[in-house]
């Protein structure tokens, strides 16, 4: 087998399975393949996961980049297009200088806006949140159109393997960006191949640098090369110059297409000499002073994935209105395990992962800028129930940490608040008590609305110091179109 097949065959199980983690409602995959998602580079390095980062560098260093064409499910998806895009034209592609100056004015501007607390909005060029937005939002619907058939066409036949899901597009203006994005991806794709990766991403800046010093790397034997120009054509990262036989390998992705294209066996894979490692530069700009400006931007990285943000948010994102309406909350509610507000911020990548894994309906993307993209729970579907932890169990980016079912029982994220002009005892005058009855806690008593009348209609209270903020309370009261009961956002967590 050949490594561009080789290459190939891992890059399809990859984006396989990771694609099924955003698709699988079951909880299965996860626990079989939630590696995949954690091996990925910005989420690993948000985590702090040394050991995960450290082992991607190394495999750059010896054998360039190789993660952007087997590990990467944006990659991956980028050479599919790619390929569809080959069917109808062959050598369409060609050398063309890098653009380093944008290249690093986006991993500049990434870190700026983590550092800054926008981590959302930085999480629109983040490869590996891109991708997960692009499943979560426009496969997933139809994957559980599918299952819904299929369990349908199951009970006609008496059995029962199958559920029914429930299908609904949890944010109209997260899903308008995946659906931008993948058109993007597309036609950046079809026509020029990997001009995503070598231009925007900031992963792929970062490999890029260490790829420059790769061990392995395809090499250029000009004793055998007419410069037919066939491997600059076939260059789905425009980084071989054919001319003077050079390779920018800070832009090449491993992807052995080269090797396949020349007849003649002038390029193979393998140990590189010191005279082709050359890297021309075509800004002006001396490689000294690149390096330089590398390490500078990976300082601020580093940071980033540390640095606290201060912004207290109000979440105004607005959830499909069926039964319901959201109440307006002074701070957005994050799951057990975010820590709160800041630390969720801080981590998140958007990727939605958690959003995909809740099988409550309880998260779901936000819209405010500050928070853009990134999951908080809203109850009007469902409530987050005690013995569940799926978000933090999947959650790649360190944004949720794990918690044991009896962690999140204690956690306290929030808290109950009633409002009197929506309690159907007092508007309708009847007894209700479902908010105290479905308390997991017993944070909720009913007493009499009249402290003279014992046997007047009876309202609930609220022990704060014993609500979690679970929202069950919310979730199951009667009254429409707003709760009379709701769970107002903790900024920080803590345990009761």
């Amino acid at each position: 087998m050949s490594l561009k097949k080789l290459r190939i065959t891992v890059a399809v199980v990859v984006i396989t399975l990771i694609t099924l983690l955003f698709l699988d409602f079951t909880g299965m995959a996860q626990e079989w393949f939630g590696w995949l998602a954690k091996v990925q580079f910005l989420p690993a390095l948000l985590a702090m996961h040394i050991g995960v980062v450290a082992g991607l560098i190394i495999l750059t260093l010896l054998f360039g980049r190789l993660y952007c064409s087997v590990i990467c499910p944006l990659g991956i998806m980028q050479d599919i297009f790619g390929w569809l895009g080959k069917k109808q034209k062959r050598y369409r592609y060609g050398y063309s200088p890098a653009v380093r100056w944008l290249r690093y004015s986006m991993l500049v501007i990434m870190v700026i806006l983590m550092v800054a607390g926008f981590g959302g909005v930085a999480a629109l060029i983040a490869p590996y949140s891109s991708f997960g937005r692009i499943v979560q939002n426009l496969l997933s619907p139809v994957w559980a159109w599918c299952n819904n058939l299929l369990a349908g066409w199951a009970a006609e036949h008496d059995s029962y393997m199958f559920y029914d899901t429930e299908i609904w597009i949890r944010n109209w203006s997260v899903f308008g960006v995946a659906v931008a994005t993948v058109v993007i991806l597309a036609v950046l794709a079809w026509r020029n191949g990997r001009t995503y990766c070598n231009t925007i991403c900031p992963v792929g800046t970062v490999l890029g640098f260490f790829s420059r010093f790769s061990f392995l790397a395809p090499v250029i034997d000009t004793s055998k090369c007419n410069s037919c120009g066939l491997c600059a054509r076939n260059c789905k990262a425009a980084c071989i110059n054919s001319k003077v036989h050079q390779i920018d390998y800070s832009r090449c992705v491993t992807c052995f297409d080269c090797l396949d294209s020349c007849h003649k066996g002038a390029i193979s894979y393998g140990r590189r000499k010191k005279e082709v490692a050359v890297v021309p530069v075509t800004d002006g700009a001396s490689v000294d002073k690149s390096r330089r400006s590398f390490l500078t931007v990976t300082g601020m990285v580093t940071a980033a994935a540390m640095v606290k943000a201060a912004d207290k948010t109000v979440d105004g994102g607005l959830a499909v209105i069926e039964d319901k309406k959201i109440p307006e909350r002074s701070n957005r509610i994050v799951p057990p395990g975010a820590k709160g507000i800041k630390h969720l911020s801080n981590h998140c990548t958007a990727c939605q992962l958690c959003v995909a894994a809740c099988p409550n309906g309880v998260l779901r993307p936000s819209t405010a800028i500050d928070s853009f993209m990134q999951p908080y729970s809203s109850y009007e579907r469902g409530y987050c129930r005690p013995e569940c932890t799926r978000c933090s169990d999947v959650c790649p980016a360190g944004a949720i940490k794990p918690v044991s079912v009896e962690e999140k029982s204690s956690i306290q994220i929030g808290h109950a608040c009633w409002v009197k002009e929506n309690c159907i005892p007092l508007t309708d005058g009847v007894e209700c008590g479902n908010c105290a009855r479905h308390c997991p806690t017993g944070a909720i008593q009913m007493v009499p609305s009249d402290a003279s009348d014992p046997d007047s209609v009876k309202i609930p209270v609220v022990n704060t110091e014993k609500c979690i903020g679970c929202g069950a309370c919310e979730n199951l009261c009667p009254a429409r179109p707003f709760s009379a009961i709701y769970v107002e956002g903790h900024v920080n967590h803590r345990i009761i």
